[in-house]
């Protein structure tokens, strides 16, 4: 079974030898297609597995912005610029496909406080973690507290998604990521722009806006995983370059959030007047996040909210 990953400090090692090519509009997209397999469809739910402490505030951070996604809460957020008018980007490569649309709901929480696994865990921990959850139109998100060591985290990855298979008789097929928390173990590579970067010009980080380095960190990731797995869960959907190290529909553009964006500025953003907060989406519960720029099937750039 595959495993793509996004790697912010991958773009930021390459992209500061030369700042003049500051657009996304110098990457070629050209090869960026569709590989005749299943895009995630039907009516889906987000597990979270919390593998390690997340206090309360922390959770919601990221349960919220699940909610945000949910077509059922999608009126509590009308007002633009949204996490579901984000998503649409998203939604634009079923239309292309004209297939079955994908509708994302809440699932399950499932805890794991005592480090059921250790603090030093291997891809096949993260898959075994993930079959915890559920295995039938289910996404299993594994989220790793900010003490515990990942393979390849912040050497080569920020998080991973893939696809496991259950232990039933009919062997179910399921969807996943991991995602760590990089707060205490490299916040310049995999929180960044709310934290100065590790390469190049040592820039004032933002704020974050849910004033949680880590968290707000997790949940860009978060989010530039769901539109990957969506778009290409096993492997075989959209994406460009190698299969087994694939620039799909978030991590094709890595590092932009704003209009004017470049590798190492995260572009034109908004600000909250009382916190100096930046953010670019508005979620339920009053919440703000800072999302990805997605690749646009229909433009082939990448898009923004604003």
């Amino acid at each position: 079974m595959g495993s793509n990953v996004i790697g912010y400090f991958l773009l930021f090692a390459v992209a500061f030898v030369c700042l003049d090519a500051r657009t996304e509009k110098t990457q070629d997209y050209t090869s960026f297609h569709y590989h005749k397999g299943a895009l995630l469809n039907g009516d889906v739910s987000i597990n979270l597995i919390w593998y390690g402490k997340f206090k309360p505030s922390q959770r919601a951070i990221v349960t919220d912005f699940v909610a945000s996604l949910t077509s059922s809460r999608r009126s509590t957020v009308a007002q633009n610029p949204s996490v579901s008018r984000w998503w649409k980007t998203v939604e634009k490569y079923y239309h292309v496909r004209k297939t079955r649309g994908l509708t994302l709901s809440l699932g399950k929480h499932i805890f794991d406080k005592d480090y059921s696994m250790g603090k030093s865990l291997t891809e096949r921990n993260i898959i075994a973690l993930a079959a915890k959850g559920g295995q039938s139109y289910a996404v299993n998100v594994v989220l790793t507290s900010a003490d515990v060591v990942v393979q390849g985290f912040c050497m080569n990855r920020c998080g991973s998604h893939g696809s496991g298979f259950g232990s039933g008789k009919k062997r179910t097929r399921f969807a996943y990521i991991w995602v760590g928390n990089s707060e205490k173990q490299c916040p310049g590579l995999c929180a960044w722009p709310f934290h100065a970067p590790v390469y190049g010009p040592k820039s004032s980080p933002l704020v974050a806006p849910n004033n949680d380095l880590g968290l707000d960190g997790m949940v860009i990731n978060l989010a530039s995983l769901l539109a990957a797995t969506a778009t290409n869960p096993f492997g075989d959907g959209y994406y460009q370059g190698d299969k087994n190290a694939p620039l799909e529909a978030g991590s094709a553009c890595t590092g932009l959030f704003g209009k004017g964006s470049y590798p190492g500025y995260a572009g034109e953003l908004l600000v909250d007047a009382t916190t100096g907060a930046s953010y670019n989406a508005k979620g339920v519960n009053g919440r703000k996040y800072l999302l990805p720029a997605l690749f646009d099937l229909k433009t082939s750039a990448c898009s923004t909210l604003f």
